[in-house]
């Protein structure tokens, strides 16, 4: 009775695939991509719930929609990436810090403006209501205001988590990591600030990805200007975060969800319109200065003035030929209150910026963006909303766009069949004939407490020819080959993998020798 029972549900089970299938393949016409995604997914759980006829479950051997893996070669990219970051961090004099992964959900509620609802929230666990942490900014104020910190220069590089609709091609994660610089402490105006442009330019000249442009505006010169143009004030916010879709969208269709879906008169729109298309540098933030709508406004006046200031600065530390001053650029986070900034790699092949007058960047060809690598900005705010008392700790950072980059770095070396190296290991320890592990395992020893990255076969009795061909394979330098000559002589036959040149070198001074080769 039960096999026949065990056989009907199987069959019902099989039946359900089946239509379920059809039903899909039906239902293809007109999905797009992600939609496709989605149901893929549901067969592959409900193929999975079917098992096997021996009753075994059967696993779905799949990553979590929005995740990846990571094999060796793609973290010996990131690692010289992270290396490369961190190096520059340090030369600036920054500090790390680490905080957890969840925090209280209402630490996080009401910072992120329309993104808000991509925040992972968790199940209740014992008494409290928390969210995977959106960012490392918000969590960063909460441990400031916690730990009554006034002044730090601090970077930090931990995973990140957004509800999104990925886009792993181009680097767009639903688990991800984010590498942030901040500057906390009440300092003059705008030399943190130019700083951290300065931490972005020098970032990814060295990673050598190709042309960039590093986007600056300032949160006051926006509310200004939406203020002159008409937009009532509370929608200021709403606003932004549609002038923010501009990287994304022609201006027609984001006037068109500023009037039809916001409800701003057309009139306002057609003015902001206007702004937002302008770009340049110190000679644009004077103009503006002189601007009768925008002259009006004592917040855009404050802000013009900083950004005089900032490529004044920017002009001293050489990098203007990088920076222009866009005044398109939103960045729809809630917490921004003064400048904000945005770097973004452009198509090889095109003309690059070049330097003008008062070190404004122009160019006779619009540069084509391929996707932005680094934001950031002041938050003065922000801290004072998590002190008992609202006091005020003024803070400006940077996020590098981690995941965008990898994603380019590893183009770039499957492009040029770039070899990559996986490990850090010196040298091969091999034998060249029989019975001679106890030897070897000796030598390494020796290696490994004098920090020499070593390794050894694990097989008593390897072929020199095996041995040699793991070098070669493994991007591995040097061999050094013990026999019972050398072992006579008390020598080692140090091979180097690339021209198969050997020398006997005494034991007692193999470690310096390894040392001189590979440094």
């Amino acid at each position: 009775m039960l096999a026949v029972f065990g056989v009907r549900t199987s069959s019902a089970l099989l039946g359900s695939w089946t239509v379920s299938r059809v039903r899909f393949l039906h239902s293809l016409s007109g999905m797009t991509v992600a939609q496709i995604d989605e149901e893929v997914a549901k067969l592959l759980e409900l193929k999975a719930k079917l098992g096997g006829d021996d009753g075994k479950h059967q696993f779905v051997l799949k990553t979590p929609k929005g995740t990846r893996d990571y094999n060796p070669k793609q973290m010996a990219i990131r690692e010289k990436v992270f290396s490369t970051i961190i190096h520059c961090f340090k030369r600036h004099g920054a500090e790390t810090i680490d905080t957890p992964v969840f925090e209280l959900k209402e630490t996080l509620t009401g910072k992120y403006g329309e993104d808000s609802k991509l925040i992972y929230d968790l199940k209740d666990q014992g008494g409290e209501l928390l969210s995977l942490r959106y960012d490392l900014t918000v969590p960063f104020a909460r441990y400031l205001a916690m730990n009554k910190i006034t002044n730090i220069k601090r970077y930090h590089i931990a995973k990140v988590y957004r509800r999104d609709n990925p886009a792993m091609t181009r680097g767009r994660y639903r688990e991800f990591y984010q590498c942030d610089f901040d500057i906390a402490g009440q300092y003059d105006a705008m030399i943190p600030d130019a700083e951290c442009l300065k931490i972005v330019y020098e970032i990814l000249r060295e990673l050598d990805l190709g042309d960039f442009r590093i986007k600056v505006n300032d949160r006051r010169i926006l509310d200004g200007m939406f203020a002159v143009c008409g937009v009532p004030d509370d929608k200021f916010r709403t606003i932004c975060s549609t002038v923010d879709k501009l990287d994304k969208m022609p201006w027609e269709d984001v006037k068109k969800e500023m009037v039809n879906e916001k409800g701003l008169s057309e009139a306002a729109a057609d003015q902001i319109g206007t702004y937002v298309s302008m770009q340049g540098g110190m000679d644009l933030a004077e103009r503006l200065l002189q601007d009768p709508k925008m002259s009006q406004s004592k917040q855009a006046c404050a802000g013009l003035t900083d950004i005089k200031l900032l490529f004044s600065y920017l002009q001293i530390f050489q990098i203007t030929d990088k920076v222009v001053f866009d005044l398109s650029l939103a960045r729809g986070l809630d917490y921004y209150t003064g400048v904000i900034y945005e770097a973004l790699l452009t198509q090889a092949g095109v003309a690059p910026v070049v330097e003008a007058q008062n070190g404004a960047p122009g160019s006779t060809e619009e540069s084509v963006s391929v996707g932005s690598v680094a934001g950031g900005g002041r938050y003065d705010g922000l801290v004072g909303m998590f002190d008992p008392k609202g006091r005020k700790v003024p803070c400006v950072g940077v996020s590098i766009g981690i995941e965008r980059i990898f994603s380019i770095m590893e183009q770039k070396a499957e492009a040029c069949a770039e070899k990559v190296r996986t490990t850090e290991v010196q040298v091969m320890v091999a034998s060249a004939q029989k019975n001679l592990l106890e030897e070897r395992l000796k030598l390494v020893t020796e290696l490994w407490n004098a920090g020499i990255k070593a390794e050894v076969m694990y097989k008593k009795n390897p072929k020199l020819l095996s041995q040699l061909q793991h070098c070669e394979e493994s991007g591995i330098p040097l061999v050094a080959i013990l026999g019972e000559q050398e072992l006579k002589d008390g020598v080692v036959k140090l091979r180097v993998v690339a021209n198969r040149e050997e020398v006997d070198i005494s034991r007692g001074d193999l470690v310096e020798e390894i040392k001189r080769r590979t440094s």
